[in-house]
């Protein structure tokens, strides 16, 4: 990271190690399931809840998450912000990895726990949904009202000129790039990360032809998503705060809150007097301050308040 500003620079990435890094342990006591389930379905009741999902809805579609007992970070670090925009050598190691595990996210589908949140947008038990993963999912499932906060793999955009490009085009050019790549590689599904890469040997990194921008031929190509690091594009944090205006209160499913993006809306539901409800497989950053904690498998406990007296009562007949 040798330029103009080497100082700054390095001082955010070890900000975002950190955040990479975070251990989120047990911060207040188990609450009794049955009291964190009828609160829970007591803010659904009343309608409007806003919804923050995290990678936990996504694992029974065959994405890992980060922080669970099989969670990605255990044995890999996801790239920083800082490494990918100043180091093309990092830059380069992503994109061979990320042509490989990309296929296997582009196969994932919306699993129970997605097409029940857009069921209850439809019967507007919730608002809308603010999530923290990339893979599009709850889009995919027929959420209407979805802002992602990190963005989407979907787009790729470059660096240099701004140009941007689908991944399904950026991966026909790659696949062009780079003939027998692919069947070289003895890929492990279940070490894909959920930002779409898998780890790679060094020989294979080598052997990887990275295409350029379509527009001025830049190799700084980037995944419009917000890396660790990386902060939420203002427009988002603009819609964001739309919907929250809107929102009686916050149910988090599925993220332990490590990241300050997620736990800021915990922060803004408790400032704002909202009650906020957690529906978590583990502990969360946010324990402390919530007043319904429920630590269940997701998909049983969403079909639980699904069938439960006072969500039935709101449904429409």
């Amino acid at each position: 990271m040798l330029h103009e500003g080497k100082l700054g620079i390095e001082m955010a990435h070890r900000a975002a190690i950190r955040s990479i890094e975070r251990v989120v342990g047990e911060s207040a006591p188990l609450q009794d399931p049955e009291v964190a389930r009828g609160g829970i379905a007591k803010m659904l009741a009343a309608g409007s809840v806003l919804v923050l999902t995290g990678a936990g809805v996504s694992t029974d579609s065959g994405i890992p998450d980060y922080r669970g007992p099989n969670g990605s970070l255990r044995r890999h670090r996801p790239m920083t912000y800082q490494e990918f925009l100043h180091e093309p050598a990092a830059r380069h190691r992503y994109w061979a990895r990320s042509y490989v595990g990309w296929r296997h996210m582009a196969l994932a589908t919306p699993n129970p726990i997605h097409q029940r949140l857009a069921r209850w947008e439809t019967e507007g038990l919730i608002a809308g949904i603010v999530t923290q993963n990339v893979d599009g999912l709850h889009l995919a499932a027929g959420s209407q009202n979805v802002i992602a906060l990190h963005g989407d793999l979907e787009q790729i955009a470059c660096l240099n000129c701004g140009a941007t490009e689908p991944r399904v085009s950026l991966d026909r050019r790659l696949h062009e790039a780079n003939p027998g790549y692919l069947e070289a590689v003895d890929l492990d599904v279940s070490l894909v990360n959920p930002d779409g890469d898998v780890s790679l040997d060094e020989g294979h990194v080598a052997q990887f032809i990275m295409v350029s921008c379509l527009v001025c031929g830049s190799l700084a190509l980037k995944p419009n998503v917000v890396y660790f690091g990386e902060n939420v594009p203002p427009e988002r944090k603009t819609q964001l705060k739309e919907l929250e205006a809107v929102s009686s209160s916050l149910l988090v499913i599925g993220s332990s809150l490590a990241v300050m993006s997620g736990y800021k809306l915990l922060l803004d539901a408790r400032a704002a007097g909202k009650r906020v409800g957690l529906i978590n497989g583990g502990p969360t950053r946010g324990d402390a301050k919530a007043d319904f904690r429920w630590r269940a498998n997701i998909a049983q406990a969403l079909q639980t308040l699904e069938a439960s007296d006072a969500v039935e009562a709101k449904r429409p007949m």
